[in-house]
């Protein structure tokens, strides 16, 4: 990894270019511009916002023509996993139960939900399940 910012840490701006580059692969700056919704950030931007996920580990390149496509190198799996367990622990006590019981008061997930989820964690844990 180049030197630059760490490599755990994404603003929103460049989580939304990682999406873009998970959702439909390789990209010029250009395509990702093109993506974004009215009113498009100008393309100087965006081309910044890539080249600091490049210094940070998160996204590649390859020269084609000339010009730029970009890719993704970290994972989507390793971001969610991450910015999981740093909501969890910020807002949750480091508990998951906790955030688990939260949803349940706020009625975020349903009884019959939490049945479902039950049941799938014993499957893949082996355990008997329903």
């Amino acid at each position: 990894m180049k030197k630059g910012r760490p490599k755990s840490l994404l603003t929103e701006k460049e989580e939304q270019i990682m999406q873009m580059l998970w959702s439909h692969g390789p990209l010029y700056v250009r395509e990702m511009v093109a993506l974004y919704p009215e009113p498009q950030p100008h393309f100087n931007t965006v081309s910044t916002l890539v080249r600091i996920l490049e210094q940070k580990g998160h996204v590649g390149h390859e020269v084609i023509s000339g010009s730029h496509r970009f890719h993704a190198i970290t994972k989507m799996e390793n971001i969610r996993s991450n910015r999981l367990s740093t909501f969890i622990k910020n807002y949750f006590s480091n508990s998951y139960l906790n955030a688990v019981s939260a949803l349940v008061k706020e009625e975020k997930i349903s009884v019959d939900e939490l049945k479902e989820l039950i049941d799938m964690v014993e499957r893949q844990s082996g355990g008997e399940g329903k």
